[in-house]
């Protein structure tokens, strides 16, 4: 489908260029975010269609279609797959937004900076790395205090 590394090429180039104003960072992570924002469009529009056309079937999918198992769960990973990328393009939408309101690099929870380093590699960011860790660290301790899905034997 749709390669992303134009964009990941445009941020590598951004990050080795030298220091530069704030208005000048933000004027090219938003380049960055709308060039994201316009593949991740295009690649979902793509998917959408191609899934409708049901030009996906492959030889294996009309010898199973009996038995119905291996469509369904095709179509689930690329329902997933696509689900994935709308949530990532709305996350660009709402940096966009935080953009031009000028909230743009700011830690949601702390209201540190982010670093420029974490804003160039995730330029949605929302949260500097201390606070991203901190919701990590504290999702995997409420996995590990959830009660075991196996039955008794």
């Amino acid at each position: 489908m749709i390669s992303l590394h134009k964009g990941e090429d445009m941020a590598k180039r951004v990050l080795s260029a030298p220091k530069v104003s704030k208005e000048a960072r933000n004027s090219e992570l938003r380049a960055i975010l709308e060039q994201r924002r316009s593949l991740l469009l295009l690649d979902i529009q793509n998917r959408i269609r191609h899934n409708r056309s049901g030009s996906q079937k492959s030889e294996l999918e009309k010898v199973d279609s009996e038995n119905g198992e291996v469509p369904d769960i095709q179509e689930e990973i690329e329902f997933a797959l696509i689900q994935m990328k709308a949530e990532t393009l709305t996350k660009i939408d709402s940096a966009l937004a935080r953009l031009e309101e000028g909230r743009y690099g700011n830690c949601s929870d702390c209201g540190n900076p982010i670093s420029e380093q974490r804003l160039r590699a995730l330029p949605f960011a929302v949260r500097c790395r201390v606070c991203e860790d901190k919701i990590e660290i504290n999702a995997l301790h409420d996995l590990e205090k959830r009660p075991s899905r196996t039955k008794p034997s």
